[in-house]
Formats: structure tokens, C-alpha cells, sequence
């Protein structure tokens, strides 16, 4: 029997229809069958209507990024079997109930599935077609009852036992009915036993990295795609002592971090591009004190409110100049679940050795894309402190908060640890943190905040991660949520030797790294979600290296790898 090596499977319907409820059942129920899972989420601003998906990307082999069409659709309305139409893979199924959605399209591209009635038949309501459903693409792909089932009896859990097995039965039903009327077994996957493996989104796993660092204090306004951040900290809030606060604005989010931070909190706000421009002041606040914060870019379309759910890398110029005045600053730029867990955690380290603003540069395709993944080596992902220690702080006197010291760090008290007073000041300040106009001060603070934490910030870059760049025709670059797609793509790519470089920190940008990996290199070719090839111009302002190509997009969509690989062709075909 000829098995699949991948598929991809995508839910469509209007918003409040369940596209997430069956697009998690399956994704766990895949996982458990020893798959691996990439799934991505595309929504629409609005509570109810419009038309959203929720697509599942699966095979035995690790999985990075998406495909353009999906092999199985799962129509829940009449709008969605007429926009995904377009996007079927050849050979491709899409599943619906003709009668319900008066559809009489004989295209043998329908499998027409009566989900309604076999849900009010199970379950006594139509809510359970979302059951009905996850039966139906199991006996399809070849997965057993039994794993679905275990999944659903989870998924339920804490509900009525009666709710609980009407689910299975309406689920049992879509199952026996596909595999009685579809005989063919060309979306039959290979299954294995269950790995050792997590599945989560981007969001949860900078959660769980600001948790696994110590976090105490979490504070935002509300603004998507990064409002899960928060959801997530705040469901784990007892259990590990954090104290959560939905603010009024992002002003108030910011200010809330540093005034926790000063009093030695570790302190954490996420936003997006808009919610971050409002939290400006209070980033050059952080640097002119010297307070340690770690704040979460997830980016959207913009400017102004822009395309609320949907995705860009447009922020890069913005982060890296963010601020009035000259200071030091640290920017990540994760490209993986892996990544935005470990420098998470990195991030609230380096902020409070160098005392400094770290910002945290995501995306809505990476906030909200799942994978699963093999669990968090914990021990690589270590909370450091950098303070002067309760137990240290009593025999303290004459105490300097703004200490001129060589490497521009001044050792850092906490008020009420030690008896002497710790004035800070947004002016300009001498070493007591008394506000001065005296030039020859302002001159040794500037040096002290800019140039000497930045010469220390420099020694502690994160790497660029390279792919295949010896002797490689072409050279993709990237930041971020691109990293998935260009390994993808890199890995598969024939004829032109392809290799690819990802930034997992922007700034203080690798200049000599890049230049030592880039020497030699015949085209470099960037790979953007922005419109200004932001990082090209990043690379020659800091290096001088000119790209030959970028490759960009701008409508608020992320890179698949079809498009990529497409676009890549033109370029090798100029």
C-alpha cells in the first residue's frame, strides 16, 4: 500500500463555526500516532462570519513551515467550498455537507458527507460536526479510532459523561461513514508509536520561557497577536507566584514593568508594533535608569491598526531605533518554538546583567503556528541573576546606583535591602543619581550606557544559524518566522546548491560573523515579510555587503514553501 509522505489538511469556515476545536483534536490526535505537525492559523478581525482557517501540515519527518494547498478541506459553509476550491492539491478532497450548504456541484473534487444529520443522529445538536468531522479525516488518513478517541475523551474532560460520549459516538460516526464510502487510501499516513514530544505555539513557548526565567511580573494591554502571552502566564499564575496585570494602555503596561523591575521584579510586557509605539518613552526610560525589561514585539501588518490578525516583519527598523537618545539594547529575533523558549530566557538574563531594555521580535505567524516539538532541556535555560544579594546588602553604605565602572555596569541594589537611599532619575545623573548639567559627567554616563555595555553585548551575540553555505550558488537570509521556510526549502532544493543564514538577534547585529560566513558568497538573497528589504539594508549598513535579491511580501501573509521555491526559480532564471 503507497502511503502519503505528507499532507496537509485545512478547516475553513466562518468564525464560532469550531475550526480551532476540530484543528486541535486532530493536531493531538496526529501527534499521538508518532507524526509531526506543523499548523498555522489564518483569521479574520471579527467574532463571528468572514472566513477563517485553521490548516494542519503532517508527515513522519520534522516539519517546519507550510505548503499553498492543502490535500484535504474541510468546508463548514458554502463561502469556504467556493474560496478553497482554488487552493486543492492535485488529487486533492474537499469534504462537505451538499445538502446543508445547497451546493450541487457534481466535481468529484466533493466528498459529500451528510456531518449535520450524522451529528444531531449521534449527539442530538449540530454543534457536534466538529466531531463528526475529526472522525471523518481519521478514517481517511488511516489513523485508528482508538487515538481519536483517547484524544476527544481529553479534549472533553471535567464535561458531563453524556457530553463526553455523544462526542465519541458523533465522531464514530463520521469515521465509519468515510471509511463504508471512501475506499481509496491515498491519504493514508504512516504512523509509529507516540514520541516523546510537546505540541504548543509560539505565544505559550515565550510564556513558558519568561516562567522558566523567573518572571514575576507580567503586565500588557491587550493587542493581537501577542494577548496569549498573557493568557498563558496568567493561567500558570498561582502555581508559580506571578502576579498578572491587564493594564488600561501600553503606556501604563511599561511604566508598570519598570516600577517592578526597579524594585527588583523580574518584569515582562508584550505587545504588537502599534502597543509598542505607545511603550517608547518607557523604553528610553529603561535605558536613561538603567532598569532591567524584556518587552514582546508580535508583529502585525501596519501602520496604525493595519491587518490586526495577520502577519509582517515591518517592525525591524522601528525596534532597533526605538527611543529617544543613544543606549544600549539587545534584540532577538527567534525563528522557531525552540528559539523563542531559550531566548526567552536568555533575554531576561542579559537585561538584567547590562541593565537594559531586551526586546523579544515575533510575528503572528510564529505567535500562533504549532509544532510539536521534543521537550525543553531545562537545564539549558537557567535563570541568572545579576543583583546584589539580600543577605550581601546590609553592610552596604555609601552605595552609588550609577557606579562608573569599566565595563559600564554599576552593581545593582534593591531599595529597602540596603539602608542607604537610591535615587534614580530620568535626567541626566551623576554616579548617586543626583540630577547634573556638568558636561564631563554627561560625557563618562553616555560612554557608560552606550558604548561600554554595547563592547560587553557584542561578546554575547547569538550566532547566526548556517545551512549549506560552502560552495552554495545561492545564500537565503533571514530573521525570525522565515527561518522555518528557508530550511525547508533549503533542504529540498534541487539543481542550484542552496544554503541558507538565519538571524536569531538582530542587534547588536553579528557584523563580523556575517562577514566571515558571507565572504566569498556568489548571491545573497534575503527573504522578507516587509516591503523596505529591511534586514538587506541592515546587513550593508553594518557590514557593507550588498544583497543581490530580496525577496518580500507584504500582504499580511507568511512565506510557504511553494512560493518560496517559485520565487527562488525566477531569480535563478534572471
Amino acid at each position: 500500500m503507497s502511503m502519503a509522505d505528507e499532507l496537509t489538511i485545512r478547516i475553513a469556515g466562518e468564525a464560532g463555526q469550531g475550526m480551532q476545536t476540530i484543528g486541535f483534536i486532530l493536531s493531538r490526535t496526529f501527534k499521538n500516532s508518532g507524526l509531526s505537525i506543523f499548523a498555522n492559523q489564518d483569521y479574520m478581525s471579527r467574532v463571528r462570519g468572514g472566513n477563517n482557517f485553521f490548516q494542519i501540515r503532517i508527515s513522519d519527518k520534522p516539519l517546519y513551515a507550510l505548503r499553498s494547498k492543502a490535500d484535504i478541506i474541510i468546508a463548514l459553509d458554502k463561502k469556504s467550498a467556493d474560496i478553497h476550491k482554488g487552493y486543492i492539491a492535485s488529487g486533492g478532497l474537499i469534504i462537505l455537507d451538499k445538502k446543508k450548504l445547497g451546493v450541487v456541484d457534481s466535481d468529484p473534487v466533493f466528498f459529500d458527507v451528510p456531518l449535520h444529520e450524522m451529528a444531531v443522529t449521534a449527539a442530538g445538536s449540530e454543534i457536534a460536526i466538529n466531531t463528526v468531522s475529526c472522525g471523518v479525516v481519521a478514517a481517511l488518513t488511516g489513523i485508528n479510532f482508538n487515538s481519536l478517541e483517547a484524544v476527544i475523551i481529553s479534549a472533553f474532560e471535567g464535561k458531563d459523561e453524556d457530553i463526553i460520549n455523544k462526542n465519541v459516538l458523533a465522531a464514530k460516526a463520521g469515521y465509519d461513514f468515510a471509511k463504508d464510502n471512501f475506499k481509496d487510501e491515498r491519504f493514508f499516513v504512516k504512523t509509529s508509536p507516540a514520541k516523546e514530544t510537546i505540541l504548543l505555539n509560539g505565544n505559550e513557548a515565550i510564556a513558558f520561557g519568561a516562567i522558566k526565567a523567573g518572571c514575576k511580573f507580567y503586565s500588557a494591554y491587550p493587542m493581537t497577536p501577542s494577548t496569549s502571552i498573557m493568557d498563558t502566564v496568567a493561567h500558570y499564575a498561582d502555581r508559580f507566584g506571578i502576579l498578572v496585570e491587564q493594564a488600561e494602555d501600553e503606556i501604563a503596561a511599561v511604566n508598570m514593568i519598570l516600577g517592578a523591575s526597579f524594585a527588583g521584579v523580574r518584569s515582562m510586557a508584550g505587545t504588537s508594533g502599534g502597543g509598542f509605539a505607545l511603550m517608547v518613552e518607557g523604553v528610553s526610560l529603561a535605558g536613561m535608569t538603567e532598569t532591567p525589561i524584556v518587552i514582546v514585539d508580535s508583529q502585525r501588518p501596519a501602520p496604525a491598526t493595519g491587518f490586526p490578525t495577520r502577519t509582517e516583519q515591518a517592525d525591524l527598523d522601528f525596534v532597533l531605533h526605538s527611543g529617544h537618545g543613544e543606549f544600549a539594547r539587545a534584540v532577538y529575533s527567534p525563528g522557531s518554538i525552540e528559539e523563542l523558549f531559550y531566548l526567552t530566557v536568555k533575554a531576561f538574563n542579559v537585561a538584567e546583567k547590562y541593565q537594559i531594555p531586551v526586546i523579544i521580535l515575533t510575528d503572528q505567524h510564529l505567535a500562533d503556528s504549532y509544532r510539536n516539538i521534543a521537550p525543553f532541556d531545562t537545564g539549558k535555560a537557567k535563570a541568572e541573576r545579576f543583583i546584589i544579594e539580600k543577605k550581601d546588602s546590609g553592610g552596604i553604605s555609601g552605595y552609588k546606583r550609577y557606579l562608573l565602572t569599566e565595563s559600564g555596569i554599576s552593581p545593582r541594589a534593591i531599595p529597602s535591602w540596603i539602608n542607604d537611599v537610591i535615587y534614580a532619575d530620568s535626567d541626566e545623573h551623576t554616579e548617586e543619581g543626583h540630577i547634573t548639567e556638568d558636561a564631563s559627567v554627561r560625557i563618562k554616563m553616555v560612554e557608560k550606557r552606550f558604548y561600554k555595555k554595547m563592547a560587553g553585548l557584542s561578546k554575547e551575540v547569538e550566532k547566526p544559524t548556517s545551512y549549506n553555505i560552502e560552495g552554495s550558488q545561492i545564500i537565503l537570509l533571514g530573521f525570525g518566522s522565515t527561518y522555518g521556510v528557508m530550511k525547508e526549502v533549503c533542504s529540498s532544493t534541487s539543481g542550484a546548491k542552496t544554503g541558507f543564514i538565519h538571524l536569531p538577534q538582530v542587534w547588536p547585529f553579528p557584523a563580523e560573523e556575517m562577514l566571515r560566513l558571507l565572504k566569498g558568497a556568489k548571491r545573497i538573497v534575503t527573504v522578507e515579510n516587509n516591503a523596505g528589504a529591511q534586514l538587506a539594508r541592515l546587513l550593508r549598513r553594518e557590514t557593507g555587503i550588498e544583497v543581490t535579491d530580496s525577496i518580500l511580501k507584504y500582504d499580511g501573509r507568511p512565506f510557504d514553501i511553494d512560493l518560496l521555491a517559485n520565487r527562488m526559480a525566477e531569480i535563478c532564471g534572471k
